[in-house]
């Protein structure tokens, strides 16, 4: 299940959208393997007193497999252009969100089987009310970190180009309302409410400004 597109800010993009590394479905997918296993065994034999209790061994263990699937789809670890934002939960749902700009470190650990199977776990420090989150069964936990740094940095990038816009707007603002002072000064000239030297000495007073 994908992150509902609906709950994303305005012009806020989405770079990586992960359920949790496949090696989340081992506990209950080795002990279904081994209940079916079993179950085929004392189904082979004439002991017919154990084979109520292997169906149920494997009935539980279905329900126990569907209950990890129903768990991993609506698990989802997002990185944006704006957030890193963690859901989880079937039915009563639980979030944590971080914004870029509050992201401090981000490191992963790995263990020489999680390396080859590319699982491990993520743990990311930041300014935000959580302090430190971890985050295991993490899919190519390196490769999220190095997308995340970059996300961080184009975030930065963007808030000072809105800054540098900003400051150029009102400079340009600035200008453009120099030419009507000068005009409602020449009307107070014609008016003989300022003098020609007063207005010529205002007049370059405006015109050294832009």
């Amino acid at each position: 299940m994908p992150f509902p597109r609906k709950l994303l800010n305005d012009n806020e993009e989405i770079a990586l959208d992960l359920h949790p590394h496949w090696w989340f479905f081992a506990p209950p997918l080795a002990a279904l393997i081994g209940s079916i296993v079993l179950g085929a065994v004392v189904w082979s034999t004439d002991i017919d007193w154990l084979r109520i209790p292997a169906g149920i061994l494997i009935l539980g263990c279905l329900v126990w497999f569907g209950l990890r699937y129903a768990r991993w789809i609506t698990t989802n670890f997002v990185v944006t252009s704006d957030r890193l934002i963690y859901r989880h939960g079937v039915l009563a749902k639980h979030g944590i969100e971080i914004p870029l700009e509050r992201v401090n470190t981000v490191f992963f650990r790995q263990s020489l089987f999680e390396r080859m199977v590319g699982s491990g776990d993520l743990v990311i420090e930041s300014a935000s009310e959580q302090g430190r989150q971890a985050f295991s069964n993490v899919r190519h936990p390196d490769a999220i970190q190095s997308e995340i740094y970059r996300q961080v940095e184009a975030n930065e990038n963007r808030k000072f180009d809105r800054v540098g816009a900003s400051v150029a707007a009102a400079d340009d603002d600035r200008e453009a309302s120099i030419p009507a002072q000068i005009r409602e000064l020449d009307e107070l000239r014609k008016q003989g409410l300022l003098t020609d030297a007063e207005f010529a000495a205002k007049k370059q007073e405006l015109l050294d400004r832009m």
